[in-house]
């Protein structure tokens, strides 16, 4: 009898950081979901992928509110075993979230954060299962990370 692959949600920004944690997550066994913001791009490069848009709260309460409704929705409506992030004030809802119904939480800081940490990451460093960098230079900011090198 097979197993079922995990369900993983990977949440990540338009642009660089969703690219990001798609190639984290490109040959790994698992049924894959995303949410990210939508893009004019979004629907061609993600048509064969479950997914989910949720507002991009950059900068509004009102719109970290939507947000919130918005991730909390997505995650009692797939009920992910893991989540792979990559950023963006667009995760940390879907993140903290999924840790409540038992999720793992995986937080890949973006390749573009070379010498100082992001404010995403350093909210989520402490909720996250496994926390990695892609710069040795961010070890200091994140003891308890572990440094995977650039991926693009």
């Amino acid at each position: 009898m097979s197993k079922k692959l995990p369900k993983v949600l990977l949440i990540g920004a338009g642009g660089g950081h969703l690219t990001e944690v798609m190639l984290a997550t490109e040959n790994v066994p698992m049924r894959r979901v995303i949410a990210t913001f939508w893009l004019p791009h979004s629907d061609e490069t993600l048509s064969a992928e479950r997914k989910h848009y949720l507002i991009d709260p950059h900068k509004s309460l009102w719109k970290y509110a939507f947000n919130a409704l918005q991730s909390f929705y997505v995650i009692l409506r797939e009920r992910p075993d893991a989540i792979v992030n990559a950023g963006g004030g667009i995760s940390i809802a879907c993140s903290l979230f999924g840790k409540a119904i038992g999720a793992k939480l995986i937080f890949v800081e973006t390749g573009a954060r070379v010498t100082t940490p992001s404010k995403t990451g350093k909210f989520l460093y402490k909720y996250s299962d496994l926390f990695i960098v892609q710069w040795e230079g961010l070890l200091k900011f994140y003891p308890k990370a572990i440094c995977g090198g650039p991926m693009l």
